[in-house]
């Protein structure tokens, strides 16, 4: 069943058409993955998605759990159950951890602060009260962002680049708690380059110049993202000759 249902949608920014006739399925307890080139409107789909400032002129539908999501603010959407995870996360100066991940959560006791830090790898001793600010690191903000989304139970989490900034250990420790949501009922979608990234979903979306060209599963779009790069009218589009296949 789709929780999250794309009809035909356009957003145009400046002189550009971003966003150039989307319409797409994303199955309620679906790991989803988003995948293509620099510029191909990935992040606009996302900011469009969650009603960011400056993206909610869009043209054609965009419903959560059969709701439209056309004119409500962010505060709205948070309250339906749509979150988004930055690909670089806010600082707050002076905003401690455990206040940060208290503001959204559904369960705002310290007990629950302490388990979703823990669950992202992080000492709540050692954590929960220092300061959301530069003194940390990107990976340990991306980890206390994705606790803070733990703790607001969401039903859809837009992610974008999940890997950035990250090392190894960190992105697994991510990957297993993806699962978790997916189990909770929750849908992911993850914006990404990475085809390490793209092997974690359960089904997957490639899209170029504003639109969605290709779906299915994690191997048919990686195949196709690999090796079947064609001429377009895309700005990063390759220059081929006559029987030449290149990747993007």
């Amino acid at each position: 069943m789709a929780i999250l249902e794309l009809r035909d949608v356009k957003l145009q920014l400046g002189e550009k058409l971003v966003l150039n006739g989307v319409s797409a399925d994303f199955w309620e307890g679906h790991i989803h993955a988003l995948i293509g080139p620099n510029g191909a409107g990935k992040s606009t789909l996302a900011s469009t998605i969650m009603g960011l400032q400056g993206y909610t002129a869009y043209e054609g539908e965009i419903t959560f759990d059969g709701v439209s999501l056309r004119g409500l603010p962010i505060d709205e959407r948070a309250r339906l159950g749509i979150t988004m995870a930055w690909q670089e996360p806010a600082r707050f100066e002076g905003l401690k951890v455990d206040r940060f991940i208290m503001a959204g959560a559904k369960d705002k006791s310290p007990a629950k602060v302490r388990e979703v830090l823990a669950k992202v790898g992080l000492d709540p001793d050692v954590y929960a009260k220092r300061a959301v600010d530069k003194t940390l690191s990107g990976g340990e903000r991306k980890r206390i962002e994705l606790a803070s989304i733990l703790a607001m139970e969401p039903r859809l989490v837009l992610m974008d680049e999940p890997d950035s900034g990250i090392d190894v250990e960190a992105l697994e420790r991510i990957f297993d708690l993806l699962g978790d949501m997916k189990a909770a009922g929750a849908t992911v979608v993850m914006i990404t380059h990475s085809l390490v990234v793209l092997h974690h979903a359960d089904h997957a979306f490639l899209m170029c110049n504003g639109r969605i060209i290709d779906k299915g599963v994690a191997d048919k779009i990686s195949g196709y993202f690999e090796h079947n790069c064609l001429p377009c009218d895309h700005v990063n589009a390759p220059v081929l000759q006559e029987g030449q296949v290149v990747s993007v």
